[in-house]
């Protein structure tokens, strides 16, 4: 299986409810490492897993409604816990709803799985990830 990741950024803020949540439940700014990992069986006629640009270029799209928002404030999220988790999952929902659309091209096509993962500090992560098929 062959793979590819491309890299990006998303800064946002937002609270938590629930008393699980401690002091997280004030409002609060994350800036994520966003990590997006294409997989695919076999090399294109090109020799490529996924056109690197357009990866990129697909990837900031997605993030771009998120970046420098307060989550709290957008209706699709309200009464929901924005969590890492949680939005490695819009991440992801997003991205595969992207390459349906033909956004990464011709190379889009043969991907199979995917993994979206933020990292929200030196020490912590999450991921999701799950088939394209």
């Amino acid at each position: 299986m062959y793979s590819l990741t491309v890299r990006d950024h998303l800064m946002i803020a937002h609270s938590f409810n629930g008393n699980i949540f401690g002091p997280a439940q004030a409002l609060h700014g994350a800036t994520y490492i966003v990590d997006i990992t294409f997989h695919r069986p076999e090399l294109d006629d090109d020799d490529l897993i996924v056109d690197i640009g357009l990866a990129s270029d697909t990837l900031k799209a997605v993030l771009k409604p998120f970046n420098f928002k307060n989550l709290d404030d957008l209706p699709e999220f309200r009464g929901r816990n924005t969590t890492t988790e949680f939005m490695a999952r819009q991440i992801f929902d997003r991205m595969q709803q992207a390459i349906k659309a033909g956004q990464l091209g011709p190379t889009g096509n043969g991907l199979t799985h995917m993994k979206v993962m933020l990292g929200e500090s030196h020490v912590a992560w999450a991921s999701y990830e799950g088939s394209l098929a």
